[in-house]
C-alpha cells in the first residue's frame, strides 16, 4: 500500500518560515493529485493547499494564500509545502494526502494519508 511520510515540522517564531516535505512510496505517485491539510486541537481537519498530478495547477485556502506554496517533484516522489510569514493561528498538525483524479478541497475524497507533522508558531 502507498505510504506517505511527512517531515519538516517544528517550532518557529511568528513571521518565520518552514518547509514541509511529504515522501511517497510507489510508482504511481505521479498519477495522484496531492493535498495538504491541517488540524488544530478542538477543530476539524481543514484544507490548506492542493496540486494536480503534473504540478500544473494549484489551489489554496484563503487563509494561506500568498504565504504558502505547494509544489511537487515527481522524480523524487515528494510534495512540498513552503510556509512563509507564519502566524500563531497556523499552529496545527499538518498532513499530506493523495487522491485519484483532480484537485480536491475536502478530506473525504483523499484516499492516502500520512501520519502528520507538528507545526508550532510562537508569538
Amino acid at each position: 500500500q502507498v505510504q506517505l511520510v511527512e517531515s519538516g515540522g517544528g517550532l518557529v517564531q511568528a513571521g518565520g518560515s518552514l518547509r514541509l516535505s511529504c515522501a511517497a512510496s510507489g510508482r504511481t505517485f505521479n498519477t495522484y493529485a496531492m493535498g495538504w491539510f491541517r488540524q488544530a486541537p478542538g477543530k476539524e481537519r481543514e484544507f490548506v493547499a492542493a496540486i494536480s498530478w503534473s504540478g500544473g495547477s494549484t489551489y489554496y485556502a484563503d487563509s494561506v494564500k500568498g504565504r504558502f506554496t505547494i509544489s511537487r517533484d515527481n522524480a523524487k516522489n515528494t510534495v512540498y509545502l513552503q510556509m512563509n510569514s507564519l502566524k500563531p493561528e497556523d499552529t496545527a498538525v499538518y498532513y499530506c494526502a493523495g487522491k485519484r483524479g483532480g484537485i480536491g478541497t475536502t478530506s473525504g475524497v483523499y484516499i492516502f494519508w500520512g501520519q502528520g507533522t507538528q507545526v508550532t508558531v510562537s508569538s
